[in-house]
């Protein structure tokens, strides 16, 4: 798209709801945008996304919502599965209800650091007492886990989630449940300890949970 299309106006519009929708991965609300550009009505919101669709920066989709073209690509191909968001919602003073075309919530928003995350299905009860049960799916992160962290640990071909605590020879694996011992490693020069990721949540039938704090 030739951005020289546009008035100076328009180009600065439609950069507004292109940038706030890569940052966010949703549309800017009504308000947002009105407060952005000064506009006194929503009226002002709609003619200037009306003149975008008319130069072909915005599509609508079978449903009449505005989209990004590469929002409508994506909903095509199958890639832009996720929770629609309908409208706002005040959670203060009764307000007059809204609604409007303000996205999807996706994977993305769900579990920052998507990029980073696989799963792994578990086998055991150990973790029990942190809700982790035999078969639910836990999420991990390829990071950094911390002293006290619940995470994933190989050695000898073996693995095992545990809280893990760092000493001087090694680690020490602590369960979730008190029918488990704490597990002690201390690997000697020819040995690997591999500590996998950082635990998340989890998933299972019932539905996705978050790490609790601890």
């Amino acid at each position: 798209m030739d951005l020289k299309q546009l008035t100076r106006k328009q180009k600065l519009f439609f950069e507004y709801i292109r940038d706030f929708y890569h940052d966010h991965g949703i549309w800017p609300t009504y308000r947002e945008i009105a407060d952005e550009f000064g506009f006194r009505s929503p009226n002002s919101v709609t003619q200037n996304l009306q003149a975008l669709l008319k130069k072909g920066f915005l599509v609508k989709a079978e449903d009449g919502e505005y989209l990004l073209p590469e929002e409508l690509s994506r909903q095509e191909s199958g890639d832009d599965e996720g929770i629609p968001v309908r409208g706002i919602i005040a959670a203060g003073y009764l307000q007059e209800a809204v609604e409007a075309n303000l996205g999807k919530i996706t994977l993305k928003h769900l579990l920052p650091g998507l990029d980073k995350m696989y799963a792994l299905r578990v086998s055991g009860y150990s973790m029990r007492d942190v809700g982790v049960m035999d078969g639910d799916f836990v999420l991990l992160m390829d990071d950094d886990v911390k002293d006290g962290d619940i995470g994933a640990v190989l050695y000898n071909g073996e693995t095992s989630l545990k809280r893990i605590f760092y000493g001087p020879n090694g680690l020490r694996l602590e369960p979730a449940n008190d029918a488990f011992s704490d597990i002690y490693i201390e690997p000697d020069i020819f040995e690997e300890v591999r500590v996998l990721g950082r635990y998340v949540g989890h998933v299972n039938r019932s539905g996705f949970y978050r790490k609790r704090p601890d």
